[in-house]
């Protein structure tokens, strides 16, 4: 649209141009004026009105923009207004002067006075004129009489005498039908113009003569234009050299006698004097211009004020369109950087259309993308290193969520500001909305906050001891807490090995602390103990118990039968109580030295399936009495084991899962025993697929107490009465000698417990 305002402006400016450039000239070639006046009227008229319609469209899209609050419509309608008013007023005022002048200066051409003089100038002319064409009159009938009695050889004589005598410019003599008799000697007619018409000869007979009035461009008695149009005629020369000169001519008839067959007729022709002709001329034009001017005097003030009210019409709407361009070019920039302001405030730092000036507004705008292009610049490197600190943040945060410790951070008040996983593994209590409370507030965590709280306080008191000096910048000590789902004593409680340091936390002092469950430890620790003392028992109690035994039945063979029946009665009863004791310390010493004396595995590919078939034949009849079921998965890989340790395991196993039958109460469903064979796929910490083989003995029975299931792998901890609680420790010895890794729980879904062993070492690795 900016293109096209431009070239109507363009259109509009060259009209207008032309209007008033033949204005100007009309003086000069009213032709010119008159053939192009009304199609230039009609082109002003058609650009007038385009521009106008282009003007109310520019209007009328201002206005609903500046309705709408578009960005940048007031400015644009401020600028149009002020550029709109800068372009009309002086136009108007112009165009006011223009008015008047014009008005007034058309009505002061015409004036009463000078249509007087110019009146009676012309009246004098043509009396001077009648006065000559009537004294030659008289003089052609004067001498028309003496011609009369002139012999016909006589007449030429006659005529060029009178000629010389009175200065005419030619006289002749001619019959009715115009054929020429005679003329002055001197020289004969020029022209068939200087023969007298039919019609002279006619009015010449019919009256007293013809008499007329010749040459000149037009008649002296014309008052009205020729054309008759209100038009602004030519301006003619005071002096212009006449075509004709002007001269009299006079045709009057000789008395001829009755007898006389024809007619015959004088003509004479007098030049008028140039002095009079010239004037008589000029007064002439001068009165013929007057009343043109004074006839076309309405037409031509409505034609010059209508063509100033078209060319203030053009000037306004040209003035207007002008304003829209000129507002549109000087907001575009204004514009472009508002929006590129907009556009920064919300984040979008992409270049602007440039504006292609070579003024301020185009370097401010030059200046803006520059400015944007560092922004830009600057923010991308802001959000990369926003996000190597966030992947560093994530980083940290995953190897902290994923660290088998536990990470707990404290403001200065201890509350709690955050924690790992761990933390909720650990302690066995979801923290996730505990956020902000103080430790010792949070239930069954009172002991640990408790033992936190003291460990720091003993810190500071050390670094006040010190003279403010800082001495260590951690403590480290073991804590024991109590466990939530079992009853509280030295027996099921969980061992942290806590480790705490002061830290700022949002602009204060906080603490951070550091724990990890070594429950496992101390019980591998027994477990070792267990195994030193065992070696011990085996090599220091073993010993005494044979000669024991053997002396306490020597006894009972030399005295069987020398002794009172009461006393031999009591002789056999102590002596059965020592065989069988010791029978029974011999056992318990086996079982230590068995437990602490372990042969070395031979681990050789074995079929899992092919040992549990074989051992499950000793427990399966195959009738309803059966207890244990098996579910053996088909196409099973080869492990690396001992079948003698790992048939050892099973029936170990086997004999604790069926021993926990007897404990079930009457209303408890039937006795169940599923023993399960899977393959497990697993990846590697290298990233490849690994395969390996789980075995689970699950049974329906009472299942763990909660202070058995924390220890049940460490010796000497069982709940049979007779039971060395040896067994799950040897088992536990025999899987990790394999390569493997147990698990005990209680079942989840229904009563009773689960032992699931895990093989890593396949045949084919």
């Amino acid at each position: 649209m900016a293109r096209a305002l431009r070239y109507l402006l363009l259109v509009g400016g060259a009209m207008v141009s032309i209007l008033l450039f033949l204005l100007a000239s009309a003086a000069g070639s009213s032709d010119l004026f008159e053939r192009y006046y009304t199609w230039l009227w009609a082109s002003n008229a058609a650009v007038t009105v385009a521009l106008l319609f282009v003007v109310c469209l520019l209007l009328i899209r201002l206005y609903q923009r500046y309705k709408k609050r578009l960005f940048g419509s007031r400015l644009t309608a401020r600028l149009v207004l002020l550029f709109a008013v800068m372009g009309i007023m002086p136009v108007a005022i112009i165009y006011g002067v223009a008015f008047q002048f014009v008005s007034k200066s058309i009505e002061s051409w015409f004036d009463v006075r000078i249509e007087t003089a110019l009146d009676s100038g012309l009246n004098l002319s043509r009396a001077a004129l009648e006065t000559s064409k009537i004294d030659l009159t008289a003089k052609a009938h004067s001498l028309a009489s003496t011609l009369v009695a002139l012999p016909e050889a006589g007449l030429a004589a006659r005529l060029t005498q009178a000629q010389t005598e009175n200065g005419w410019q030619d006289a002749l003599l001619v019959d009715g039908n115009g054929r020429l008799l005679a003329s002055t000697g001197k020289r004969a007619p020029t022209s068939t113009s200087d023969l007298p018409t039919a019609e002279m000869l006619r009015e010449a007979r019919l009256g007293h003569g013809f008499a007329a009035i010749e040459g000149g461009s037009e008649p002296l008695d014309s008052a009205v234009p020729k054309s008759g149009k209100l038009m602004q005629p030519a301006v003619l020369p005071p002096a212009q050299e006449q075509a004709v000169p002007l001269r009299l001519r006079v045709v009057v008839a000789l008395p001829e006698p009755p007898a006389a067959n024809s007619l015959r007729y004088l003509q004479l022709l007098q030049p008028v004097a140039a002095s009079l002709a010239a004037n008589a001329e000029i007064v002439r034009a001068a009165s013929s211009e007057y009343q043109t001017r004074s006839l076309a005097r309405s037409g031509l003030r409505k034609m010059y004020i209508g063509a100033l009210t078209l060319t203030l019409l053009l000037a306004v709407f040209g003035a207007i369109a002008g304003a829209f361009l000129i507002a549109d070019n000087l907001a575009k920039p204004l514009l472009v950087l508002a929006e590129g302001t907009q556009a920064v405030a919300e984040g979008d730092l992409s270049p602007r259309p440039i504006v292609s000036t070579n003024d301020e507004l185009g370097t401010l705008t030059q200046s803006f993308n520059s400015m944007t292009r560092q922004l830009f610049d600057a923010r991308t490197a802001v959000e990369k290193n926003r996000a190597e600190l966030q992947n560093a943040k994530a980083h940290l945060e995953s190897v902290l969520a994923n660290m088998s410790a536990g990470v707990m951070v404290l403001d200065q008040d201890f509350r709690l500001v955050s924690c790992n996983d761990s933390v909720e593994r650990i302690l066995q209590h979801a923290l996730t909305g505990h956020i902000g409370q103080e430790l010792a507030a949070i239930a069954d965590l009172a002991p640990f906050a408790e033992a936190i709280n003291t460990a720091f306080s003993e810190q500071s008191a050390q670094t006040a001891a010190n003279g403010g000096s800082a001495g260590k910048l951690h403590w480290q000590q073991q804590i024991e807490i109590p466990r939530r789902n079992g009853e509280a004593g030295a027996d099921h409680d969980i061992t942290l090995l806590t480790r705490g340091s002061r830290l700022p936390v949002r602009g204060t002092t906080g603490y951070i602390v550091v724990f990890d469950d070594i429950s496992d430890v101390i019980s591998a620790q027994r477990s070792i103990a267990w195994g030193e003392v065992a070696r011990r028992l085996a090599h220091e109690i073993k010993n005494p118990l044979t000669p024991i035994q053997l002396s306490a039945e020597r006894l009972q063979m030399k005295l069987e039968g020398k002794l009172a029946p009461h006393d031999m009665e009591m002789l056999n009863r102590g002596t059965a109580t020592i065989v069988n004791q010791v029978a029974a310390m011999k056992r318990m010493v086996d079982d230590f030295r068995n437990y602490a004396k372990t042969p070395p595995a031979v681990l050789l590919p074995l079929d899992l399936n092919t040992l549990i078939g074989e051992i499950l034949h000793l427990y399966i009849a195959g009738d309803d009495s059966d207890v244990v079921f098996a579910h053996l998965a088909a196409g099973l890989p080869a492990v690396m084991g001992d079948a003698t340790q790992l048939r050892q395991v099973v029936h170990n196993l086997l004999q604790n899962a069926l021993d926990a039958m007897s404990d079930r109460g009457p209303d408890a469903p039937p006795a169940h025993v599923d023993v399960v064979t899977e393959a497990v796929h697993y990846q590697s910490a290298h990233g490849g697929e690994r395969i390996a083989v789980r075995l689970s003995i699950a049974d329906n029975g009472a299942g763990f107490a909660p202070k058995i299931l924390t220890r049940a792998f460490e010796p000497y901890v069982t709940s049979k009465p007779r039971g060395t609680g040896l067994g799950l420790a040897m088992v536990k010895k025999i899987v990790e000698e394999h390569g493997g890794r147990i698990d005990i729980a209680n079942r989840i879904d229904q009563r009773g417990a689960k032992v699931s062993i895990l093989l890593l070492k396949l045949a084919s690795s």
